[in-house]
């Protein structure tokens, strides 16, 4: 049982306001693993204050970029001799499968801090810059504070691709993990601590929405950098506005892939189906879940695909093996599956799937499904499902197949797959998406700007651009030097 009865605030490991828990749930067994205090608006109001001192008054924004970076070093020191409790911790929170966790969600998530550690080494926050009539001194300051909201499905990976920029930029931390993956956030307070962050620079508050909402409305925080649903990031952006706070938004997706009439048939459906099914347990927003097939070769591409989906491993998640485990929870596996009876309903065919495995006999499993003969006007089709869930959507030609790429609200990511690479790019070019992956899946590199179009999100996240986000420009007009 990994149990925790105090928040980090300030510095040190304090109890809360209130006396309400939040018990997590292991969703490939349904056993409660371990409980946090359930924060509270106070406590929020608290971690708000720590970070507001700390920002204000303490040594972490006018330290060298150089000593910031050594503290971040230290920072990813202290994750990494914890990996593998870090690793244990998020299988157990969230059901990915250990594979997963050990590349993207640990292995991303520590190297992310040494990244921008390097990267702060490297940048002027200070230029003398001639202008067009005066010159002046630029510099890059911190924002402030931040107040930092993960998603579930991301709870480590997630937490450092926002607390690691803004530290590097001198700016202080109030962190908000989801309810259901509060246990890993505790780990990385733990490791924050002992690099020896000042206090206040990172305060850890686990918290449901009451709370979180104080945390985005309060005037003592300058930004609001969150990972979530479109719904809940426009309700940040609408209270962000109200203060004219700055934030930073990277919320949901439905991407398309597009198989164009020349791509290998196999090689394209596993491609397609490693970037959906098998992506996340299917729970993440760049999934490309609307797979385009040209009309002409729909049949041949439907039976790759449902091949294909036929050979993913559904199981334990702690099982190497595993490529595809349980839904963080029964509503949201009830949920994935209702999206499956609704396009059925629509007139979809199920090719693959549509229910729940035979084993394992425990645990919120959604078989990895296929659905074809589906069209843009579809809910199932139109709606994000955050679930092993793909639909396949037949097209004329070319231009036909970026229409219905385009023809959402969402413009996150999108793959295009054909035998010449150089005309995918050029298709995907067309794709009004902030990410395009040509004949390939999901890839991670710290130096690549993340962050989509239109309704999937404000901003970036990871590279420079990740950096500048926590940074505003001053200018400094110098007297003019007699002669």
């Amino acid at each position: 049982m990994h149990a925790r009865d105090e928040l980090y605030i300030g510095g040190g490991w304090e109890p809360s306001a209130g006396p309400g828990r939040i018990e997590v749930e292991n969703p490939a067994t349904e056993e409660v693993i371990g409980y946090v205090p359930d924060g509270t608006p106070a406590d929020m109001e608290r971690a708000v204050a720590a970070a507001r001192a700390a920002f204000d008054d303490g040594p972490w924004p006018r330290m060298s970029p150089a000593e910031r970076a050594g503290a971040l070093e230290r920072f990813a020191g202290a994750l990494t001799a914890r990996t593998r409790e870090l690793a244990s911790v998020i299988v157990a929170e969230t059901g990915l499968p250990t594979t997963v966790v050990n590349l993207a969600h640990v292995g991303s998530a520590v190297s992310t801090l040494g990244y921008y550690a390097r990267m702060i080494r490297e940048t002027a926050f200070e230029e003398e810059r001639p202008g067009a009539r005066f010159a002046f001194r630029l510099r890059q300051v911190p924002v402030g504070v931040v107040a930092a909201i993960v998603p579930w499905n991301i709870p480590l990976l997630g937490a450092c691709a926002k607390i690691g920029p803004a530290l590097a930029a001198g700016c202080t931390v109030v962190f908000k993990p989801s309810p259901e993956t509060p246990l890993s956030a505790c780990l990385l307070a733990d490791a924050a601590h002992e690099a020896g962050l000042p206090p206040g620079v990172l305060n850890v508050v686990p918290a449901g929405r009451e709370a979180g909402a104080a945390l985005v409305a309060h005037p003592g925080v300058d930004m609001v950098t969150f990972t979530g649903s479109t719904a809940a990031g426009r309700r940040i952006a609408a209270v962000c506005a109200e203060r004219m706070k700055r934030h930073q938004l990277e919320l949901g997706g439905n991407a398309a892939s597009i198989i164009l009439a020349d791509a290998p048939a196999e090689r394209a459906a596993a491609a397609v189906v490693g970037m959906s099914l098998m992506n996340n347990n299917g729970e993440a927003c760049i999934v490309q879940g609307r797979i385009l097939v040209p009309r002409s070769r729909e049949a041949e591409l439907v039976e790759a695909i449902r091949v294909a989906a036929g050979r993913v491993p559904v199981g334990d998640p702690t099982d190497p093996a595993t490529l595809l485990g349980p839904m963080i929870t029964r509503a949201h596996r009830d949920r994935v599956l209702g999206y499956v009876e609704s396009g059925i309903a629509e007139g979809a065919r199920l090719v693959h799937g549509g229910g729940r495995p035979g084993k394992p006999d425990r645990g919120w499993y959604v078989e990895p499904t296929v659905l074809a003969g589906c069209h843009n006007g579809m809910r199932v089709v139109r709606e994000e499902i955050f679930g092993p869930v793909v639909t396949v959507v037949p097209y004329e030609d070319e231009d036909d197949a970026v229409r219905i790429a385009n023809d959402t609200e969402y413009g996150l990511s999108g793959s295009v797959y054909g035998a010449d690479p150089e005309r995918a790019a050029r298709v995907g070019a067309r794709i009004r998406a902030g990410c395009i992956y040509v004949n390939g899946t999901l890839r991670l590199d710290a130096d690549a700007p993340f962050g989509g179009f239109k309704e999937s999100g404000v901003g970036r996240e990871g590279g420079r651009e990740g950096l500048m986000e926590y940074l505003e420009p001053q200018v400094v007009f110098m007297p003019s030097r007699r002669p």
